[in-house]
């Protein structure tokens, strides 16, 4: 059973780089207001959100369940994909 707060972690983590990259969701007005989305300092927010989840990653490989390696999995993949572009 994946472990709640490492799933809000990881879905943390993944909201703050999706909203840095311009997705509309909840987060995107206050790193709007807090100026995390002009697009310099948007693409480094996400990307040092991507370097935590992938630091995650390796510090926490074989420790997991299959759901919670699974999350981490897709976000890492998802976000490097985006970022690539």
């Amino acid at each position: 059973m994946p472990h709640p707060e490492f799933v809000g972690l990881v879905n943390s983590l993944q909201a703050t780089a999706e909203a840095a990259l311009g997705d509309l969701n909840a987060a995107t007005a206050s790193a709007a207001r807090d100026g995390l989305l002009a697009e310099t300092r948007a693409r480094q927010t996400a990307e040092r959100s991507l370097k935590l989840l992938a630091m995650l990653a390796e510090k926490t490989r074989g420790n997991l369940d299959m759901t919670e390696a699974e999350l981490l999995s897709n976000a890492v993949t998802s976000l490097r994909g985006r970022l690539e572009h």
